[in-house]
């Protein structure tokens, strides 16, 4: 219909140009076409251009412009991804070199892991053989003598507590110490409670321990309490031992009675399997009831905790030393109306 308008509006003549105010003439018959024409459009246009229409194109204006803003966000996502992409990969690489790297510090770190425990074998080793050999000579009165006139006695004293503390705590209990016997780590240990009980043995050793290592035999009554029944019983001896020397010394019995639970721990021990730990904890007991200041102190909790009948169980003991002891106690247990 546009066509044939605009080929009927071609064929429209003008006698003269057009000017302002001037009219056109044209045939009648291309008027009344022209006119039939705009009345058919007037018609026609509202039956295409109606809301449904005008609607559909609003929303395809709406839809480019949200297909638009759609890729302009696709375009700023793809620039976010390039960006990420590259920090990634910068991600990537420092943690390849990272994992080199910590590759590289766990190869050191086992170097020196085993490193350290070579040379941790090498020091007790070393310090099995030399405690060993110093055990030997503190048997001799003169030798202690010349161990605790030197400027390092205090320090010694202090790092063979804090050693032993270490060496028993670090015990399985489940192991038993005929296991380890030939350990150099027991051995070690070993020979530091014998240095230590031979100190104890001389009259200058024991004044010297009740004087500046009161740690050492707090120490030493600490892990007595802690180690079990039938375990380390060498240890507990060697233990035993020195706090019997100590308790030669009239203020060394006094000190070690009046440590709190001493008593009851005497008591306990009693039930140890091992003769020899059950030997020394009587004379230990024997020390502290012959001697009257202190045993006007402790006879009260000696017969509270004292297991009577456990002493005389041991009178029958296949030791001999042990059954002598025994019967030696109970003697004076009467005596002192124990």
């Amino acid at each position: 219909m546009r066509r044939s308008m605009a080929a009927r509006g071609a064929r429209i003549r003008t006698e003269k140009p057009v000017g302002k105010d001037e009219f056109v003439k044209i045939r009648k018959r291309d008027l009344e076409r022209l006119t039939t024409e705009t009345m058919q459009l007037k018609d026609f246009l509202p039956k295409i251009l109606n809301g449904e229409f005008l609607e559909s194109f609003h929303q395809l204006e709406t839809a480019e412009a949200t297909l638009e803003k759609r890729e302009k966000e696709n375009e700023q996502l793809r620039l976010d991804c390039d960006h990420f992409k590259a920090r990634l990969q910068t991600a990537q690489a420092d943690c390849q070199k990272e994992r080199e790297e910590k590759l590289s510090s766990r190869m050191q770190l086992n170097e020196t892991r085993q490193q350290l425990l070579q040379q941790a074998e090498y020091c007790t080793e070393m310090g099995a053989a030399v405690c060993t050999l110093l055990w030997g000579v503190s048997s001799n009165e003169e030798s202690v003598q010349l161990i605790l006139g030197g400027s390092k006695a205090e320090s010694f004293f202090r790092i063979v507590g804090q050693t032993i503390e270490s060496f028993v705590k670090s015990l399985d209990g489940s192991i038993k110490e005929q296991q380890n016997l030939d350990s150099d780590e027991n051995q070690f240990v070993l020979a530091l409670a014998g240095i230590v009980t031979n100190v104890a043995a001389v009259a200058c050793g024991r004044e010297f321990l009740v004087n500046s290592s009161q740690i050492l035999l707090e120490t030493l009554m600490q892990l007595l309490a802690e180690m079990k029944s039938g375990l380390c019983t060498k240890l507990k001896v060697l233990m035993l031992m020195c706090l019997y020397n100590v308790s030669i010394n009239q203020k060394g019995l006094q000190y070690i009675s009046e440590s709190p639970g001493f008593i009851p721990l005497l008591s306990w021990l009693l039930e140890d399997p091992d003769a020899e730990v059950c030997l020394h904890v009587l004379r230990l007991i024997q020390s502290l009831i012959l001697e009257p200041q202190v045993f006007a102190r402790v006879a009260t909790q000696i017969r509270e905790s004292l297991p009577e009948q456990r002493i005389l169980e041991l009178t029958n003991n296949r030791n001999p030393d042990l059954r002598s002891i025994a019967s030696e106690l109970l003697e004076d247990m009467k005596m002192l109306n124990i």
